[in-house]
């Protein structure tokens, strides 16, 4: 299995953070996707902000995460800001 930190965009504390939410490598990542495991780190770490979401979802797509398309951002926000 992939280290997550092999991934786009996966730095050492997001990489801390998603195993401590029990998704300890990149296909696990891949598998459960950006928006749950956005929901994960929503509910250990409260102040995980919408970057931490389009990190994610750039580390899956291998996409920087500011490079991501504007739709996909937007789509991103609204899903991040419906969690508020």
């Amino acid at each position: 299995m992939a280290e997550l930190a092999s991934l786009r965009n996966i730095g050492k504390e997001i990489e801390k953070k998603l195993k401590s939410v029990g998704i300890t490598a990149a296909e696990e990542l891949k598998s459960v996707g950006s928006r749950e495991a956005f929901i994960k780190l929503r509910s250990r770490y409260p102040n995980v902000c919408l970057v931490y979401l389009y990190a994610l979802d750039g580390a899956i797509s291998d996409i920087d995460y500011n490079k991501l398309p504007t739709e996909v951002k937007k789509s991103l926000k609204d899903f991040g800001d419906s969690l508020k």
